[in-house]
């Protein structure tokens, strides 16, 4: 289970600590969905998840305005009983905590924070920050080129060439992610997001060179902090007994982190340029989700072409 500190989320999102005495730093958050505590302040608690990060908003506020101070104080306290909030965020300028709240927190050890954003917007980027952070992930052997704007990870053995290929994209104005190593993060059900290691970032291994600094020589142009992974290369070397897709009628897929990625055999011999044929398939790939496919509308012509024969 991976999880995020309490600290990370307010320096990302510049959050306002209302509990300056409430010590934070090591409360973790494990939980990459968000709630807003409506049915818990109206007294429904069977379903609630204290691990999820605790948002409240000008609903939430102006329902406590609205009841006795009484019951207000006596629903605060319950929700705030619950000591594993990871922290609470009150949302809008203009919205300021009830004592009673502060004192909760203070007494169970629960920050609280605030933000002048709104409600749903804040709720939108808290929840896809937390999806990203707190996401399955996997580290893989190759390289990630954003290749006119599709993602591509090229792989395959060690020394077949994918650095001297990413090197090569990059001067024909491409942009480098991560080399040798990529870390892929499955940030929803259909997607996943690729980036490298920092230690090793805008770093490239060329054999015969040593290390290369990719943003240094080529400038932040030829760069990409992270990028989505669309398709798939694998490099290998010719085999002249293996039958190789020449039409490309039929996708193959790779499957990483239980999403089913295309991709592209290509094999390597004297004479071919990779950086081209890579090329080549990030465009031919971007037409096929476009709506285009070249093999089926060959076949598509090849077999017009037969019935006109037939019939002639």
């Amino acid at each position: 289970m991976y999880s995020v500190t309490v600290s990370q989320l307010r320096e990302h999102f510049k959050l306002e600590i209302l509990t300056p005495d409430v010590e934070y730093n090591d409360r973790k958050i494990t939980e990459s969905d968000v709630n807003r505590p409506a049915l818990q302040l109206a007294g429904f608690f069977d379903y609630f998840d204290t691990s999820r990060l605790q948002i409240i908003g000008k609903v939430e506020h102006t329902y406590l305005e609205k009841i006795s101070e009484k019951e207000r104080n006596r629903k605060i306290k319950r929700l705030m009983s619950y000591k594993e909030i990871p922290c609470i965020i009150i949302c809008r300028e203009e919205i300021e905590p009830f004592e009673i709240m502060l004192e909760c927190a203070r007494k169970n050890g629960i920050p609280i924070f605030k933000t002048d954003l709104p409600t749903t917007s804040f709720l939108a980027e808290a929840n896809r920050w937390l999806h990203v952070e707190l996401a399955p992930r996997i580290s893989m052997h190759g390289v990630l080129v954003d290749i006119y704007g599709e993602g591509v990870l090229i792989t395959g053995e060690s020394g077949i060439g994918k650095s001297e290929t990413a090197l090569e994209l990059v001067r024909r104005g491409h942009r480098l992610v991560a080399d040798d190593a990529v870390e892929i993060k499955q940030v929803s059900a259909h997607t996943l997001l690729g980036s490298a290691p920092e230690v090793i970032r805008h770093f490239i291994e060329v054999r015969g060179i040593g290390i290369v600094d990719i943003k240094q020589i080529f400038g932040v142009g030829s760069v990409k902090e992270m990028k989505n992974i669309d398709l798939i290369i694998k490099l290998e070397l010719w085999d002249q007994n293996k039958q190789y897709d020449r039409l490309g009628l039929v996708n193959e897929y790779t499957d990483i982190l239980g999403i089913k990625v295309v991709t592209n055999a290509i094999p390597i011999r004297p004479g071919r340029n990779i950086a081209i044929i890579c090329e080549t398939a990030a465009i031919n790939f971007r037409q096929k989700k476009m709506g285009y496919n070249a093999a089926e509308a060959l076949n598509d012509r090849v077999m017009n072409n037969l019935q006109k024969t037939k019939f002639n």
